[in-house]
């Protein structure tokens, strides 16, 4: 398996449990902050539409932070997941459509502050898997606080037991 193919296959899978823990969240409480200088709930699920829009741009062209076609933040929670269910769909797509070649072609990305380097446009989408994972860790959190059953992601939890 190419190594194109194995971001495609993680990318997929986790993914769908990013989508599938936003799906359990109450739609009634994205407002939660677990602490004052937390995001908020919706504030937290918008990085995933970001991830998904800058590491479209990351497979091909050149990264903007800003994005420069990010959407509008959707006014409630169905409108929030449809968009982050696109955004994430999109890197996939993106992947799919060019060679091993084009990914390992450099990007500029930001690295730390105030710097910049040229990285292996698959690295960068190693590194957006990454963070992807680490921020449904947090939203893990949220969810909990918000009253929400978190379900199974890399193994049972309290509210979805394999036995």
């Amino acid at each position: 398996m190419s190594e194109k193919q194995m971001f495609q296959e993680a990318w997929g899978k986790e993914s769908a449990l990013t989508v599938k823990l936003l799906k359990a969240y109450p739609a009634d409480q994205t407002d939660l902050k677990p602490h004052p200088s937390c995001r908020s709930t919706k504030d937290l699920a918008w990085t995933f539409v970001f991830e998904g829009v800058a590491g479209s741009q990351a497979v091909q062209g050149e990264m903007k932070f800003p994005p420069p076609n990010m959407p509008a933040m959707p006014a409630t929670w169905d409108g929030m997941i449809t968009e982050v269910e696109k955004a994430l769909k999109v890197i996939g797509d993106k992947v799919r459509g060019v060679d091993d070649a084009q990914l390992n072609t450099t990007v500029k990305f930001k690295t730390g502050p105030k710097q910049v380097s040229d990285l292996r446009r698959m690295d960068v989408l190693w590194f957006l898997l990454n963070d992807m994972i680490h921020h449904r860790g947090q939203f893990s959190v949220h969810l909990r606080m918000a009253g929400g059953k978190v379900p199974s992601i890399y193994g049972p939890s309290k509210d979805e037991p394999w036995q």
